[in-house]
Formats: structure tokens, sequence, C-alpha cells
């Protein structure tokens, strides 16, 4: 049995990419190691790019909740910002909690004429160096591009490669789901003054994402560039967090237990002959909101359309139209971690991030990730400058980093 495109996960990315092959004509096969309908641990808002992908995929997004801007605090400053109407992306976003989310992007791309089996894990399969098909259940398949969409890690990752650069910065996130009268609101909601228990500040954010069904997606994210990281406790960090919104949000008993990830944020390989990584399995994760739902639609419909136009160089020009969409901003995030990894440095960076309206409307774009190379304005410059100045000062900045 052959197959011109096997994927690997049956997330988001693994989804545009198998719906955009199919709708092409390609045969297709998806391979998902969970059942029908499982669940992933995420913070479930789409941005505005999110929402740009959607679009360009064909996908009604409807059944989302949707989000028209964000409610940012920091300290005593809160900000409510709708999202900008001049960028490149759609003026809106959405909460789409993930269960429902993937399920209903799968059943597209079923719907399309892809394979998809459930409960069946695929590891890729090498012929002189390369990755000739997947391995599932002893069958050996064959396909001339196979699709990392596995999410960080795994055994498929590791035999690939595409793992995570030990030298850079990860992340780790807990959510819970809760009810609220609020649930219906239009805003999303981060503090971005967190604290430990210690009161020590916490490189990350607290989120408030209402789902519109009854619910609020409650949860706190950290970087590991924080002193004492590998210290933390989430559950604490997450019960803190809930008391200081319980009486706004009028927020009930968490529905179930809590759930936590790791968030990937850098990647050793991701291409190879015969393969591509996409979405978190290539470290597409911005580091400054732990946001890759867009990164992973935008890199499967990238890396089938690469395929389409040459089956050859597929991997390579993927490699290479993806570095230049994602590397500068993505990288220059890594960077700008090592900085507020230090709390002296974390305060009055907040303070300048909400202080003014124009720092505000930068902190909105880099936050619902409405920046890359190509982003004119204000916020283009601000990056290009960032990523120019953190490049000189990058060898600084790994020496005085904050021991986890």
């Amino acid at each position: 049995m052959h197959f011109d495109v096997a994927v690997i996960g049956a997330g988001p990315g693994g989804s545009a990419a198998a719906m955009t092959a199919a709708r092409a004509g390609l045969k297709v096969l998806v391979c998902e190691k969970g059942g029908y309908g499982r669940d992933k641990v995420c913070g479930d808002g789409l941005t505005p790019r999110a929402i740009g992908a959607l679009e360009d995929l064909k996908v009604d997004f409807s059944p989302a909740h949707r989000i028209d801007g964000l409610r940012m605090i920091a300290g005593k400053k809160k900000r409510e910002l709708l999202w900008p109407s001049n960028t490149a992306f759609p003026n809106h976003g959405a909460v789409w909690p993930r269960q429902r989310f993937d399920q209903y992007l799968v059943d597209i791309a079923i719907a399309a004429g892809a394979d998809v089996r459930f409960n069946s894990e695929a590891l890729p399969v090498f012929e002189a160096g390369k990755v000739v098909g997947v391995e599932v259940g002893g069958e050996v398949i064959r396909a001339s591009l196979v699709v990392l969409a596995a999410g960080a890690q795994g055994a498929a990752a590791k035999m690939l490669g595409a793992v995570r650069d030990p030298n850079e910065t990860f992340g780790l996130a807990i959510r819970a789901y809760a009810q609220t009268p609020r649930h219906a609101e239009r805003y999303l909601e981060a503090s971005l003054s967190l604290q430990d228990e210690h009161g020590t500040a916490v490189p990350g954010y607290g989120w408030m994402f209402p789902a519109g069904d009854g619910t609020v997606n409650i949860g706190v994210g950290a970087l590991s560039t924080m002193k004492g990281f590998k210290k933390l406790n989430l559950n604490t960090l997450l019960d803190q967090y809930a008391s200081l919104v319980r009486e706004s949000w009028t927020l009930g008993e968490y529905i179930e237990k809590p759930r936590a990830w790791r968030l990937p944020m850098s990647c050793m390989k991701r291409s190879g002959p015969g393969w591509v990584a996409i979405g978190d399995s290539a470290g597409f994760v911005n580091p400054m909101n732990g946001e890759g739902i867009d990164y992973a639609l935008e890199s499967g419909m990238l890396a089938v359309n690469c395929f389409l136009d040459n089956p050859e160089t597929a991997p390579q020009e993927y490699d290479r139209q993806v570095g230049e969409r994602f590397d500068d901003f993505l990288r220059t995030g890594r960077r700008f971690s090592l900085i507020i990894g230090h709390p002296w440095l974390l305060k009055p960076g907040l303070r300048i991030a909400v202080g003014t309206q124009s720092a505000a409307d930068i902190t909105l774009a880099v936050m619902g990730n409405l920046i890359d190379s190509s982003t004119p304005g204000a916020a283009g410059k601000v990056m290009r400058l960032a990523d120019n100045v953190l490049r000189i000062a990058d060898p600084v900045l790994r020496r005085t980093r904050a021991k986890a």
C-alpha cells in the first residue's frame, strides 16, 4: 500500500495538512495515537492569525466562541484592546476547546478523503537514510512524504531528530475549566504579573479564556528561564491565580482535575529526506504567549503545498519557506525570554509593555502572533530592531541567564 502523504498526528496541524492534500487529489494517510474525540491539553485560544488560517482552509469556524480583543493586566494597570483591523489577519479570534476543535478538523479531513486511523501509533521507516513511509501495528506503509505532527516529543520525533534544543527556552503550563457567568465575554484576559508562593515574579502569565459554553479555560504558564523553575509548583501557581480572579469572575470550582503540559519552543531538526515536521513538532510556539495553533495550521498547509509544487524538493523547500516566515520572530522571542527570566528586568518590562497605548498595541500584536518578518508599521519595526539588538546581546544573555 502506498500513499502520497502520511501524517503522524491528528491535531490541528496534521488535519490541516491532511485536508490540503486530500482536496488536491493526493492519497493521504493520518495516524493518530489517541482515539476519536481525544482531548488535548491547551489554552483553547485561537488568535486572529489562526482564524486567518482557518479561512484559508475554508473551514467554518462559527461553532467557536468569538473573541474580539485582549484584556491585559500588569500590576494595577489594565488595558482592554480590540484586535487590530490594519493587519493581514482578521480582527477577531476565538476560543474553541480542543476536544471539539480537533474532532471538527479531523472530520473535515475525513470528508475530504483522508484515510484516518485512530489508536494507531506510527513510526517512520528508513531506507538508505531516507524516510520512505511509516510502520503502524507491525505493518509498513510506504509514503512519498511523511509529515510529523505528533506534538512536542515522542518516539517518532526522537527517531527523526526533531527534538527540543536543550540549550533553548521551553515552557510549562497548566489549565482547568470552571463555570462562570462571564463565559460569553468577547475578551481574553491575560494577567502578566504572576508570582510564585514565595513572591518571586514568574515570566509567564495567567489567563481566563471564556468558552461561551458556561465555562472558562483558566490557566497559567511559565518559562524555563526563571530562577527556581524546576521547583515551580504549577498546581499551586494555578490555585493562587484562581484566588485572584475568583471574585471578579464569580468562578466556580474546577470541573475536572487541572492538567499540565510542556511547550516546546525550539527544534534541532525539522526536515530531512522524505519527511518534514510541523507545528509543535517543529518547535513553532511563540515564547511570549505559548501559542502555536496558528503556526501549526500554516505549516501544515505549507508542507503539502511544497510537496504539490515538487515532491523531490519538498522537505528542503518547506524548511526554507517556513524559516523565512517564522524563524526571526521566534528566535527573538526565545532571546527575550532570557531577559525576562530576571525578576529585576521583568517587572519594569511589564510596566513598559502596557504603560502607553503605543506600547500596549505592540504587546497586543505580539500576544496575537500578528508579527512576522514582513509586518509593516511600528510593531514590525520594533521587532526587527529587537532582533538585531538581541542577536548582538545573545552571548551575554546566555551567560547571565537565570539558573533553573
